[in-house]
């Protein structure tokens, strides 16, 4: 049992609620995955396609904790203003706390979320702040009020799993009382065991999966390529593979166009 500012939890895995294909979709996923927490963008949803409360019920209808953030905020100015929306409309002191210092990799700027946390602390709010492996900032988060330390295990998007595990071995051992919540894509041996899993289910039933990691699509009996044109409407080409072009897909799903442009044929073969 996993308990984060008094609330006893069950489930360990936090689901985000971006980029689902429909509401059912997103709803199936959620009890699927027996999440008890579902994280929300309230900028992101705010200006999309689904914005309104037809969206916001729907998260309440599944009966989770919602944990809004505050996601695209650069500034402490933006984040606060964030989190004080989101409080109003998901009634929830819950927020996962995003001050992004480095749009590439969205890294966290460490003084402008300190700075936040400290204020959002005060305010009442139970916070989540998304940070680096840093000792010294994880100490001055705790300082602020912050009862949760929400590290990141790789760069957003980036599809590396657990990046610096030494740094995350580092934080348990000098907070062995604090919650820690990886924050983290799949990839590396996690992507992998998935990778196992998919390929296990697929004995008894079919599984179609749609993937950027070449340590899942590697195991798939049959490979399609799916691509996306920008427009009104965006159009989708799947396409299915040969063995050659499968193996030119997954190398440059391992190693990137630029990769593969600085290596001979002979050492790809």
């Amino acid at each position: 049992m996993l308990e984060l500012y008094q609330r006893a939890l069950r489930s360990r895995l936090f689901l985000g609620s971006a980029r689902y294909p429909s509401p059912a979709v997103l709803a199936e996923a959620v009890r699927a995955a027996r999440a008890e927490v579902v994280t929300v963008s309230l900028r992101r949803e705010s200006s999309g396609e689904r914005a309104g409360q037809g969206f916001w019920a729907l998260i309440r209808d599944l009966g989770v904790q919602v944990l809004p953030n505050t996601a695209g905020c650069h500034s402490v100015k933006e984040a606060v203003t964030t989190a004080h929306m989101a409080r109003e409309v998901f009634a929830t002191p819950w927020i996962k706390l995003e001050v992004i210092g480095e749009d590439d990799t969205l890294q966290p700027d460490v003084f402008g979320l300190t700075e936040a946390a400290r204020i959002l602390c005060a305010e009442g709010f139970q916070v989540f702040p998304y940070t680096t492996e840093d000792l010294v900032v994880a100490e001055r988060l705790l300082q602020a009020g912050c009862r949760v330390l929400m590290p990141w295990g790789a760069p957003i998007g980036s599809g590396r799993g657990l990046n610096n595990l030494f740094g995350l071995k580092a934080l348990r051992a000098h907070f062995p009382e604090v919650p820690l919540i990886i924050d983290a894509g799949i990839g590396g041996e996690t992507a992998h065991a998935v990778g196992r899993l998919l390929q296990r289910l697929a004995e008894r039933a079919q599984v179609v999966t749609i993937t950027h990691l070449p340590q899942i699509a590697a195991l798939a009996d049959r490979h399609f390529r799916v691509e996306k044109t920008p427009g009104d409407p965006t159009h989708t080409r799947i396409e299915q593979l040969d063995d050659a072009e499968r193996k030119a897909e997954l190398e440059r799903m391992l190693g990137g166009e630029e990769f593969l442009a600085s290596i001979s044929t002979e050492q790809r073969s």
